[in-house]
C-alpha cells in the first residue's frame, strides 16, 4: 500500500504564495509519476501538475502555468507544489498522486484515472 500525506495548506491573502509538501511512503519513490489535483466545493477533482520519476519532466494545467511549480526530492520522498499570484480562484482542496507508470510525453496526464494512489488532501483557502 502506498501512502500519500499532504501538509502545507492554509489561508492566504490574493497574490501571495504558499508551499505545499507531499510526502510518499514508499521505498524507492523514483519509480513514481506524481502530480497535484485539486478540488473546490461543488466542483469535479481537475489537474493541477505532474512531475516525471526523475523530476526532469513536468506539465501544468493552462490556470496555473508560470504561477505554480511541481518539483520533487527523491530523497526526501517529497514533492512540492511552489504556489504565487494566488488567486480567489486557486481555493480548493488539494490532492496528490502516485503512477508507477512510466512518464509518456503523450500520455494525458490530467486524467486522474492515470493515478493510482492518492492523499487525502489539503485546504488552500485564498481570500480576498
Amino acid at each position: 500500500q502506498v501512502h500519500l500525506v499532504e501538509s502545507g495548506g492554509d489561508m492566504v491573502q490574493v497574490g501571495g504564495s504558499l508551499k505545499l509538501s507531499c510526502k510518499i511512503d514508499v521505498h524507492m519513490p523514483e519509480t513514481y509519476i506524481m502530480g497535484w489535483f485539486r478540488q473546490a466545493p461543488g466542483k469535479e477533482r481537475e489537474f493541477v501538475a505532474a512531475v516525471s520519476r526523475s523530476g526532469a519532466s513536468e506539465r501544468y494545467a493552462d490556470s496555473v502555468r508560470d504561477r505554480f511549480t511541481i518539483s520533487r526530492d527523491n530523497a526526501k520522498n517529497t514533492m512540492f507544489l511552489q504556489m504565487s499570484s494566488l488567486k480567489p480562484e486557486d481555493t480548493a482542496d488539494y490532492f496528490c498522486a502516485a503512477s508507477q507508470a512510466y512518464w509518456r510525453n503523450t500520455v494525458d496526464y490530467s486524467d486522474p484515472s492515470r493515478f493510482d494512489y492518492w492523499g487525502q488532501g489539503t485546504q488552500v483557502t485564498v481570500s480576498s
